[in-house]
């Protein structure tokens, strides 16, 4: 009973928070539990993550494919200064991304918190939830930075 009280909490703060992938995920996992479908979830917490890249990776190559991005704009991003500090930032979001994703299967509880501190983000920042890899990803650093600092 916990754990379904557990889901149906993160499916109202999705929604409070205005996270509809939060609220989503939240509440197909809460009907493959109620269906008596949990033998699926091994297999979902294995192969999800990279399930989830793959598509995200396809949608942000279909520009490349669907000529919506042309051979002189990758030219360009290359001779501007903000082409090149697209690039860096990129870079260093991806790498913080793959920080985030060691973080949460070290500690996938931390889930909770990044979401807790995301709906914060969003009515006293007005941030937009953008999911939970970057926030794992700047929780890492400050992990880190922590740790440096203690020790």
């Amino acid at each position: 009973m916990k754990a379904d009280l557990i889901i149906v909490v993160l499916i109202v703060i999705g929604l409070l928070g205005r996270s509809p992938i939060i609220a989503t995920a939240a509440s197909f996992l809460l009907i493959l539990k109620l269906l008596h479908l949990e033998r699926f979830f091994d297999g979902i917490e294995r192969r999800g993550l990279e399930l989830g890249l793959l598509f995200l990776t396809i949608a942000v190559l279909v520009p490349f494919v669907s000529g919506k991005i042309t051979w002189q704009q990758v030219v360009d991003v290359f001779t501007s200064p903000a082409g090149i500090l697209a690039c860096i930032g990129g870079a260093l979001a991806t790498y913080m991304n793959g920080k985030g994703l060691d973080l949460l299967r070290v500690d996938p509880q931390l889930v909770v918190g990044l979401v807790i501190g995301s709906i914060f983000g969003i009515i006293f920042l007005r941030g937009i939830p953008v999911g939970p890899l970057m926030a794992a990803g700047i929780t890492a650093f400050f992990m880190g930075v922590l740790r440096i600092w203690w020790h």
